[in-house]
Order: C-alpha cells, then structure tokens, then sequence
C-alpha cells in the first residue's frame, strides 16, 4: 500500500505523508495527528487517552503506532489566584464530558469550536531556511476564565521534538502561568533528573512516600539547570531502568502500563528563560487511577517548567533514545 493512501480506522482516515510531514488526511472524519513520519508526531483525542491532552506519540523508539510515550496538559493559573485550570480532569462546558474539549486550526485567529475529527492540515513554511510545520490547538473556556490555545511547531532539521507556546486569546482572564505539563512519566518510569551538577532521584525527594496520591512537587531555580548551545536552559527525565520493558508489574496492573520499546531520555528546552523559571516535578509510588504499585518505587510523573506567563514563550519537548555507548543531548 502506498504512503499516501488514507485507510480508515476508529480515529478517522489516518494521517498522509506529505512531503516531509505527516498531516490529517482531507478525508474526513480524519485522524488529527501531525509531524515527522519516523519522528515525534502530536495527536488529539479521539486517538488514544483521555481528552483534554496533547498525546506525543515516538514510533522511533519502537512503539506500535497506538502506544505514546506522553501526554501534555494544558494547566492555566489566572491572575491573583493560585489554582491550576486542568485541561484532562474539568468537564466540558460544550458537551458535559470529562475533559477540555480540544480542537485544530491553521491560525490563532481561527479559534471558534469545531470537529476534532475535522482537523487542519497545519501550515508548512520555511524559517531561516528549515521547513516547519505548524498547527494551533485551541482549547475551551476554562472554568477559572482562562482561555487559551497552544501553537504546536516542528522543524524538519529536529524531528525528536516539538516547540509548543501558549497564547492568550480575546475575552480570556489575565494569566500569571500557563503550565504545559508532561504528565505521564510513570509509564517510562523516569526516576534520574538531570540538573546542572547533579542528578536527583524520587527516592532523596520522598523518602518512603507510599501513598497513593500524589508526592508534593520538587522545585528547582533557572541556576540549577544546564545550559543548551543557544543560551537557553534544559532539564532532562531518565529511568533508573536499563531495561524497563522488562519489568514485572504487580497483579492487576492494567497492561498499558507496562513500558515498551526502546529507553529513552525525555526533556525540555527554553531557549528564552526568565530569571523566575523552576522546573517542578511530582511523583506517585501507584499508578495513576490506581492502587497498583509502579515496580521499583517512586517515580516522577508530571514534568514541567513553571514561568510567568509570556505570550508565545517557547517550550520544547524532546525525547531521544539513550545509547548507553554516548549518553548525550
């Protein structure tokens, strides 16, 4: 069968590869996913996970083409309060289902409620002489008045990550935060943070936390992170594990759980950091929904950095297989 033939399946018509891209179909209802074709690709729901997620999906790291390695929620904090709006855990204010309802444009100014399943095709344009692509998520109104959408940008030159940016639209409280969270680190079982000068674990965060709920966050300053060639900060997640994919899960641990595929290294880069920039992370001893306990004790589980609100701040998510010959990023 050829690259470009669409075949349908639950989601919608699968993606097609176009050029360098891989886009949602123009037959609809379509699958909405966009990226590399061998490289880290985006898709809302209805592919698998719950609604309210940006799913990164990583078949370079040997996964079948459902399983992803992470999530992104979108978590806005209004000004002069101190809550998170949740994009996964608050219900629609279209439909009444649990989850912000997400949908795809080509541009910010497109933001009005559509079809998930009728998404864009996203924009490709050269910048500085790389071809990107570029796709706008929108989001519905949150409950705390927040409304905001997320620009999702990839370049052909680095197909192991993604640049997201939060953007305030029209009618939309003030914003102090807008977190773009990685939210499921337990499936990859990420226990080695990776800073400046050192290397920190749940086990020195949370000793002898087995509760199951979740550990309060760790918080570390922009001074304790690595710098990246352009000038900006990065934090890297590891497991602990050298092979996680044979680990022995409890019994009644639902199966999508269990870790498949190749290790990896999963991280965040800022090339523009604010000096009030932390990154956080929270950790759970039982998997998320669960009593089950995660094998081998604690692990992160959300990932994220924390700033004050900059419109278009660039965020970006990167994940690479770990060759254990050269462990670099």
């Amino acid at each position: 069968m050829n690259a470009n033939t669409p075949t349908f399946h639950d989601t919608g018509t699968l993606p097609e590869v176009d050029g360098q891209w891989l886009r949602p179909s123009s037959d609809h209802p379509a699958e909405p996913r966009w990226g590399h074709p061998d490289g880290l690709q985006v898709g809302l729901s209805p592919t698998p996970g719950p609604r309210g997620l940006l799913r990164l999906f990583t078949p370079y790291l040997d996964h079948p083409r459902e399983r992803l390695l992470n999530f992104v929620a979108v978590e806005p904090v209004v000004s002069g309060q101190s809550a998170r709006g949740f994009s996964e855990l608050e219900p629609s204010q279209l439909d009444g289902l649990p989850g912000k309802r997400f949908w795809s444009a080509d541009s910010l100014g497109h933001a009005e409620p559509s079809d998930p399943q009728w998404p864009a095709r996203g924009v490709v344009e050269e910048v500085d002489g790389v071809e990107h692509l570029t796709v706008w998520v929108h989001s519905e109104r949150f409950e705390n008045g927040a409304e905001v959408s997320v620009r999702v940008r990839f370049r052909a030159d680095r197909p192991h990550e993604v640049s997201l940016a939060a953007f305030r639209r029209p009618g939309s409280a003030e914003l102090q935060h807008c977190v773009l969270t990685a939210t499921m680190g337990n499936f990859a079982r990420l226990r080695e943070l990776h800073l400046r000068d050192r290397v920190v674990t749940p086990a020195e965060l949370w000793p002898g936390f087995e509760r199951t709920d979740f550990a309060e966050h760790g918080r570390f300053g922009v001074e304790e992170l690595q710098r990246s060639p352009d000038g900006g900060v990065v934090v890297a997640a590891t497991p602990d594990e050298r092979a996680p994919h044979e680990a022995v899960a409890a019994e009644g641990t639902a199966t999508h759980w269990s870790y498949v595929g190749r290790r990896a290294v999963q991280g965040w880069r800022v090339p523009q950091p604010s000096p009030q920039l932390e990154v956080l992370v929270n950790g759970r001893w039982a998997y998320w929904a669960s009593e089950s306990p995660i094998p081998g004790g604690v692990s992160y589980e959300n990932f994220e950095i924390l700033e004050p609100f900059t419109e278009g701040q660039e965020f970006i998510y990167w994940a690479e297989p770990i060759d254990e010959r050269d462990f670099t990023w």
